[in-house]
């Protein structure tokens, strides 16, 4: 995000604390398609992200006062949209793993970043990240869709940054299983009748 975008948001934000309803309609316009992408993958039903999206920026405008800067703009707003999808959908409870674990896990495969980075439209990638634990989907969302930094993903998912860290390593190694699998079904001739 270039430095002109920051320094816009933070103005916008001190016009919304000022009660400003054009800033907040500005706010909106600038990110509220992000929001709203990051939001579809808490759930498959538009409607629904389109009103938790409506209460993050109801949120954002009650709150803007508050905003302290102690992270980016877009940053603080993904975090308010997490705590808004957090309170309209039920939370599976995550698989219990011992995290000192996961922090000495390498990870031996190759990298996925390149085949996100080159478009999350393709509907592989898509189908992939959908069938991944929604831990493991929202961490690779935050640090490769939306370009969030680490230390903001730690911030936005309230963990530790070796937690953000080691998510991010078992994430790519589950998306790339997936994606092998996928390769290999497509690479796998039917069967013909003689």
């Amino acid at each position: 995000m270039a430095e002109t975008d920051v320094d816009a948001d933070l103005q916008l934000i001190q016009r919304i604390a000022g009660g400003d309803r054009e800033a907040l309609t500005e706010m909106y316009r600038h990110h509220g398609q992000d929001v709203l992408q990051y939001l579809r993958h808490f759930t498959s039903d538009r409607g629904l992200a389109e009103e938790i999206m409506q209460d993050t920026f109801l949120a954002v405008w009650k709150n803007a006062g508050s905003y302290r800067r102690e992270a980016r703009v877009r940053a603080w707003l993904f975090g308010i949209a997490r705590r808004q999808a957090c309170k309209h959908l039920p939370r599976p409870l995550p698989p219990h793993v011992n995290p000192a674990e996961l922090e000495t896990l390498p990870a031996p495969d190759p990298e996925p970043e390149a085949a996100l980075l080159a478009g999350i439209a393709r509907d592989e990638i898509r189908q992939a990240l959908f069938r991944l634990a929604p831990i493991h989907r929202e961490i690779l969302l935050l640090t490769f869709v939306h370009a969030l930094s680490y230390a903001e993903t730690a911030d936005i998912l309230g963990v530790p940054l070796g937690t953000v860290k080691s998510r991010l390593s078992n994430a790519k190694r589950s998306l790339r299983g997936l994606l092998d699998e996928e390769s290999q079904s497509d690479s796998t001739p039917d069967e013909v009748d003689p």
